[in-house]
């Protein structure tokens, strides 16, 4: 299990697809609008340097969820190796185990990545604890899309889970005002974006950040999309292990 999880690990991280626009692109978008806006502070007093890092470092992470579940989970069913893994010793929770923690590793370059820039960059700075426990909401706020990138890469074939994989990251990325918020578009999009995981997940690392702590609102939303997309990936999991 843990050769299998190294072998995933690996092969995402020579993937340039995923450096590029996984791991390089939220720092350039950081960069970019922090040397912009980064003086500045909303209403309560927090520098936007620190609430861009909490963005793009949530962006890189939903990214990273789906680009590292969904594509290769559709491409190993497609290909047979799935099958290949189902007569080996390895039961069926430790395979999707497996997929789930790989892919939680890979979303750590990103939000380690983003930080590390806007603490060198801009100056940014919190206390140790409220560091630790910011990593650690928004690192396990991406099992809900871990989840949906495995729905995705159960139900369709390899060249299909890619564009809808980003198509479903561009619009929770939008949906969760992790580029900009979602009220410029409108009262319509906001009642849209509170019910998504994608704004309740930011959500999380901008009530931390701010030195709040967690919004009970968001953690319920947050947990009960994962509980609800983690059940269909389970299910689609099942459908297509029949198939195979």
């Amino acid at each position: 299990m843990l050769f299998y999880a190294k072998t995933e690990a690996l092969r995402m991280l020579r993937n340039r697809r995923y450096l590029i626009f996984v791991v390089i692109f939220p720092v350039v978008l950081y960069l970019i609008n922090a040397n912009i806006y980064g003086k500045q502070t909303d209403d309560q007093g927090v520098p936007y340097a620190l609430i861009l890092m909490v963005s793009m470092a949530a962006y890189g992470a939903l990214a990273s969820s789906m680009m590292s579940s969904a594509v290769p989970w559709a491409t190993e069913r497609q290909s047979g190796w799935l099958r290949q893994l189902q007569i080996t010793p390895l039961p069926g929770w430790a395979i999707v185990a497996t997929k789930l923690c790989t892919a939680l590793l890979l979303v750590l370059p990103s939000l380690l990545l983003v930080s590390v820039v806007a603490i060198v960059q801009q100056g940014v700075s919190m206390p140790p604890a409220r560091w630790a426990g910011l990593l650690l909401a928004m690192w396990l706020g991406t099992i809900p899309f871990i989840a949906l990138g495995l729905a995705i890469g159960s139900t369709l074939s390899a060249d299909a889970a890619q564009p809808a994989a980003m198509l479903c990251m561009f619009a929770l990325a939008i949906a969760g005002g992790l580029w900009f918020p979602p009220e410029i578009f409108g009262s319509t999009m906001k009642t849209i974006a509170d019910i998504t995981p994608s704004y309740h997940y930011a959500a999380l690392g901008w009530s931390v950040a701010g030195g709040h702590g967690l919004g009970l609102a968001d953690v319920l939303v947050v947990a009960g999309w994962g509980a609800v997309l983690g059940l269909a990936a389970a299910y689609l999991y099942r459908r297509a292990t029949v198939r195979a």
